[in-house]
C-alpha cells in the first residue's frame, strides 16, 4: 500500500494541476502517476524531472531497446514494482526478447544474441550491484557502444535509479494492486 496518495485533482493548486495536465498528457492519462505522484507536491520538482525524463527518452544517442534494458536492470535491482510495470511493457516494442525480460524478472542471467545488449546489461549490473565501475566493462561498453553513448546510458542509469528509490521508499503502487516482481526486499542471490 503506497505510503503518500496521489493528491486528488479537485486538490491541486493551479501550480500542480498545470504540471499534472502536462505530464499526464505526455504520458497518455489523465493524472501523474508513479513517482510524479509524489513529486507534483513539489510542482517544479515534477515539470524539471519530467523535462529530463523526456530529454533522456528522445535526445540521447542511447538506442530505445537498450534504455529499456537499462531501466529494467534497475527496476529489478531496487524491485521497484511501478518503474517494472511502467517499462516491461514497452519491452516488446524496442526489440528486447520476452526470455530477456523474463529472466532479469526473475533475477536470472539472461542470453543475449546481441553484445551490445549484453554490455549494457552488465554495465547497468555492475554499477547497481558494486556502486562502481571496473575498466574491463568501461573499456568493453566504449568500444561497443562509443563514449557519447556510455555517458548516456550511465546518466540514464542514474535518473532511473532516483525513480526507483521515490517509487521503492514512497511505495507507489502498480494500478489493480500488481505486484510483477514477487519478492520486494529481498536482497539478490
Amino acid at each position: 500500500m503506497a505510503r503518500i496518495d496521489p493528491i486528488p485533482p479537485e486538490r491541486m493548486t493551479a501550480e500542480q494541476r498545470r504540471v499534472n495536465d502536462a505530464i499526464a498528457g505526455r504520458r497518455g492519462g489523465g493524472q501523474a502517476l508513479g513517482p510524479f505522484s509524489i513529486w507534483l507536491r513539489t510542482p517544479d520538482l515534477a515539470e524539471k524531472a519530467a523535462a529530463l525524463g523526456d530529454h533522456l527518452r528522445s535526445r540521447l544517442a542511447l538506442a530505445p531497446r537498450h534504455q529499456e534494458l537499462a531501466i529494467l536492470v534497475v527496476a529489478r535491482h531496487w524491485s521497484a514494482q511501478y518503474e517494472w510495470y511502467a517499462h516491461a511493457r514497452h519491452a516488446a516494442r524496442v526489440g528486447l526478447d520476452a526470455a530477456v525480460v523474463e529472466a532479469i524478472r526473475t533475477r536470472r542471467e539472461p542470453a543475449f544474441a546481441d553484445d551490445s545488449d549484453a554490455v549494457v546489461y552488465r554495465l547497468t549490473r555492475e554499477l547497481c550491484d558494486t556502486r562502481a565501475l571496473g575498466d574491463d566493462t568501461y573499456a568493453r561498453a566504449v568500444d561497443l557502444l562509443g563514449e557519447q553513448t556510455v555517458v548516456d546510458l550511465v546518466t540514464t542509469i542514474g535518473f532511473y535509479v532516483m525513480v526507483a528509490v521515490v517509487l521503492v521508499g514512497f511505495r507507489i503502487d502498480v494500478p489493480g494492486g500488481a505486484r510483477p516482481l514477487d519478492d520486494q526486499g529481498k536482497p539478490r542471490p
